[in-house]
């Protein structure tokens, strides 16, 4: 691996808790010239680390959300309709899309949820990635330079408004797959973001961590809810005048920050109020247990 490669890997580790691993998998695929599929559950940090890592390497990162509305037009780019009726179809007055901008920049192309995006605009993707450039009627072939590379990243599929990536697209990417990381880390991602507070992310790190394994939960919480109940505690706290690890002001920072992450599974009589309660009464009784409290 090249000095320039390590040092990446280096400055990404800075803004990073853990993901060691996937950080040096990725920089290789890179560095050999491949394009990269980020996969896993939301809030696992694949964009956090994709950003990390353009802004590492120095490269141009052109941004693109996936959703239903990315047609083709929208991806590459299409001529402006009033200077076309004055001037003509010229490369003056295309109006460049993010891939052509990234095809010609060599910039790193980051697709964010890239099973969202209608299957036309896919092919076009494909071709891109296959053929390093575009052919454009009335403009002409757009060649790629020569660090042009596609980053993606999904979400799983049983999520909403998701569809299944075909082969063709799996064939030419690098998969790298992202799951939730242990709970040291994440309780130093939480202490990252808040600046803080310890104990009470231990205790909402734990509770979210429990719901991505309560049999009545089909989708638990990322990260992301242990920080915003921390956050939210913070400040109840110093509305209602009392400690931070007040049992009912942390119940009341849950309930805002992890009943509408939960998904219950159907027929399940408790509601997502309910379980949130019961894990974080739970955790409390283990630190009482425990002498914490």
């Amino acid at each position: 691996m090249s000095e320039f490669s390590l040092k990446a890997i280096e400055k990404i580790g800075t803004e990073i808790v853990g993901r060691r691993n996937e950080i040096e998998v990725i920089v290789a695929a890179l560095a050999a010239n491949r394009h990269v599929m980020l996969e896993g559950p939301p809030g696992t940090g694949k964009s956090s680390l994709l950003r990390a890592l353009a802004e590492a390497s120095n490269a141009p990162l052109v941004f693109v959300e996936g959703n239903a509305e990315l047609t083709p037009a929208r991806l590459i780019g299409s001529f402006d309709p009033a200077r076309v009726l004055t001037e003509g179809y010229s490369a003056e007055v295309f109006l460049e899309g993010p891939l052509t901008e990234a095809l010609q920049t060599g910039g790193l192309l980051y697709i964010e949820e890239i099973n969202r995006i209608p299957e036309e605009t896919l092919n076009v993707i494909i071709t891109a990635m296959s053929e390093r450039e575009l052919h454009i009627p009335r403009l002409g072939k757009i060649s790629a330079a020569k660090d042009f590379r596609i980053l993606a990243a999904m979400n799983p599929f049983d999520a909403i408004g998701t569809a299944r990536i075909s082969a063709a697209v799996y064939d030419r990417v690098c998969r790298v797959t992202m799951g939730y990381q242990s709970e040291e880390d994440e309780i130093a991602i939480c202490e990252k973001e808040v600046g803080g507070h310890s104990t009470l992310c231990q205790k909402a790190v734990r509770v979210v961590r429990d719901t991505r394994n309560h049999p009545d939960i089909r989708i638990g919480s990322s990260v992301r809810g242990a920080i915003d109940t921390v956050l939210i505690a913070e400040q109840l706290a110093d509305l209602r005048n009392l400690a931070v690890d007040n049992d009912q002001l942390g119940i009341d920072a849950a309930l805002a920050a992890l009943s509408g992450r939960i998904r219950v599974r159907e027929g399940v009589s408790q509601t997502p109020e309910d379980i949130i309660r019961a894990l974080w009464q739970k955790h409390s009784t283990k630190e009482t247990d425990s002498g914490k409290l």
